[in-house]
This record gives C-alpha cells, sequence and structure tokens, in this order.
C-alpha cells in the first residue's frame, strides 16, 4: 500500500461512524437523524445562504462546518437537553478529535484542529456564521422532523438564542423557525 496515503485512509475509515452516529433528531421519514445527514444539511445551508454573509471566507466556514461535529465520530453526540453545564462538551469532544486526527499528518491535523477550535470560540466571522447556522439548522430539522409525541419542542424557542442574534437574514430565519416552533409546541 502507498505508505503517503495510509494514514488519510485510516483517519477517513473513523470518520466514517458519523454515518451511524445519531443525534436526538428524527428526519421527515421517523428515522434518527445521524451526525453526517446533520453536517451534509449544514454545508448545505452555507451553499445555499453563503453569499449573504459579507466578509465571510465560504471556503472557510464551509470546511468549519464539515469539520464542526467530527469528534462526535468517536464519542458520539450529547443532546442539548442533557447536558450538563457545568462540564463543557467540548472538552471531551475535542479531545475525540485530536485523537480521531492522529493518522493524518502534522500539518493537516493542525489546520482542521485550529478550523475546530475556532468554530468552538465563535469569534470569527465565519465562526459565527457556523454556529448560528448550526443551531438553525437543527431547530429546521426538529420542526420537520417525525419526532416522538413527548418531544420537546419549547426547548428550541431558547436553544442556541444567543448564536443567532446579529445577523438580519439568521434572525429572519430564527423567526421564522421559532414561530413554526411556537405552533409545534401547542
Amino acid at each position: 500500500m502507498d505508505a503517503e496515503l495510509e494514514g488519510p485512509l485510516e483517519f477517513l475509515r473513523t470518520a466514517e461512524r458519523l454515518k451511524t452516529t445519531h443525534r436526538s433528531a428524527w428526519t421527515s421519514s421517523g428515522e434518527r437523524e445521524s451526525v453526517a445527514e446533520h453536517t451534509w444539511r449544514l454545508c448545505l445551508m452555507v451553499v445555499v445562504l453563503g453569499e449573504c454573509f459579507d466578509g465571510v471566507d465560504l471556503d472557510r466556514l464551509l470546511r468549519m462546518c464539515v469539520i464542526h461535529d467530527l469528534g462526535e465520530a468517536l464519542g458520539g453526540d450529547i443532546p442539548a437537553t442533557l447536558q450538563d453545564p457545568t462540564v463543557p462538551k467540548s472538552d471531551a469532544e475535542r479531545r475525540d478529535l485530536v485523537r480521531l486526527l492522529e493518522p493524518l499528518p502534522q500539518a493537516k491535523r493542525l489546520e482542521l484542529l485550529a478550523l475546530w477550535d475556532e468554530y468552538e470560540a465563535a469569534e470569527s466571522p465565519e465562526a459565527k456564521v457556523a454556529k448560528a447556522l448550526d443551531k438553525l439548522e437543527t431547530i429546521l430539522q426538529h420542526n420537520q422532523g417525525a419526532n416522538p409525541p413527548d418531544f420537546d419542542y419549547a426547548f428550541n424557542l431558547t436553544y442556541g438564542a444567543r448564536h443567532t442574534r446579529g445577523h438580519p437574514l439568521i434572525e429572519r430565519i430564527r423567526a421564522h423557525l421559532d414561530a413554526e416552533t411556537a405552533e409545534k409546541a401547542g
């Protein structure tokens, strides 16, 4: 085997776990949503809406969205409703990401880890948009999904609120999704 490809292929094989790592959301057909499916639609949101974000490097934004939940390939997803606010989810997710990236060449490991750290800090224009769209994609899926009867729609009315303020388009999407959510919550 080509030694130069061994590490990247090992990484890609492990990252495949995102296809079967489930989230707390349900698809419109009633199946549990995978992290990979969430990431795909988040990236599609960037492709469709990205030009509306002045001063944002779309390539960087898209790459950030692709890797934002990558650590969950090892540790799984912890739904927001089950997270302990005293134990940051990001610490464990970062450790898992570092482990997942090990087979890659050092330069690529550092590049991807830096993108993930930037996303988590949510300070750059790209990271702010990525965080906002991540929250909005989740709410969109919750509103669209064939959820169980006890699904807590009301939680979404405050979910990610601090990340979805400050940009007119993000706020418009949020208002639309909040109206849908309120209707579903009854």
